[in-house]
């Protein structure tokens, strides 16, 4: 079910005083995955310093720039979430070089 229609539901039954048992549940299913989100927001603000120091004017591939910051990564934080941040997050600051495989480097 969408959480559109899911908020929906939740707000008609709100308005005519449902029982509180069952909001209960589904507001905690509208908000399931919330914390999760909020941590794994906290997780790549986190790394954002260490992921942009890395970067230079020239290029880099993934692997060399988690290389390079590997050992000062917090435990749990993997080249693939490293290559999140480079390729979703923080463009802005990031030029991606298109190649194969493709670079990065600072704005």
């Amino acid at each position: 079910m969408k959480k559109a229609s899911l908020s929906a539901i939740y707000s008609a039954l709100k308005g005519i005083d449902f029982d509180s048992e069952i909001l209960a549940e589904v507001e905690k299913e509208l908000h399931k995955g919330e914390e999760q989100k909020a941590k794994n927001a906290k997780a790549y603000e986190d790394i954002h310093d260490l992921v942009i120091g890395a970067l230079s004017d020239a290029p880099a591939t993934c692997s060399e720039i988690f290389e390079a910051i590997e050992s000062e990564l917090p435990m749990g934080m993997t080249k693939a979430k490293v290559q999140y941040a480079l390729t979703h997050l923080w463009s802005d600051e990031i030029v991606k070089v298109e190649g194969k495989p493709n670079g990065y480097r600072k704005a």
